[in-house]
């Protein structure tokens, strides 16, 4: 290898680095800060026994299943609004309809949300539900108590 390539084949490594340390830098400096989910926020911070991890992970995942099915029924009914409004080109039937479909599985969402709460909340001891109460009224509450 000629010193011409040794330089060219230097210069391409450094400027390879060099880009991979900007997108590092970049992301660190502008990242929007992430705040941490409930689950993310159980785990961290309520110091679960591993029975009570295994527990909560299983309730998680069967949330996650059904909260993924009703989140598709809600896109489904923005997808039926969306055809009803061209169509009708008023607040109809088929509108009246498809906001009522886009209701009911966002209540359903929440109701059953709640339901995944309380049923995580059983598996935590007493001074676990106290914190993770503390912690849910926060994220209800957008930190404003």
């Amino acid at each position: 290898m000629t010193a011409a390539q040794r330089a060219i084949l230097v210069t391409v490594i450094v400027a390879f680095l060099a880009g991979l340390a900007g997108i590092a830098v970049g992301r660190l400096i502008f990242a929007p800060e992430r705040t941490p989910g409930i689950h993310e926020v159980l785990h961290d911070e309520l110091q679960l026994a591993q029975a009570q991890d295994r527990q909560i992970e299983t309730l998680e995942r069967d949330f996650a299943a059904r909260r993924r099915a009703l989140e598709a029924e809600m896109r489904a009914a923005n997808g039926e609004l969306a055809a009803a409004m061209r169509e009708e080109h008023e607040y109809g039937p088929r509108v009246t309809a498809a906001v009522e479909r886009f209701h009911h599985a966002m209540g359903e969402l929440q109701s059953e949300t709640m339901e995944h709460m309380f049923a995580m909340r059983a598996v935590l001891n007493e001074e676990q539900r106290t914190r993770f109460d503390a912690i849910v009224a926060e994220a209800l509450t957008d930190g404003r108590q």
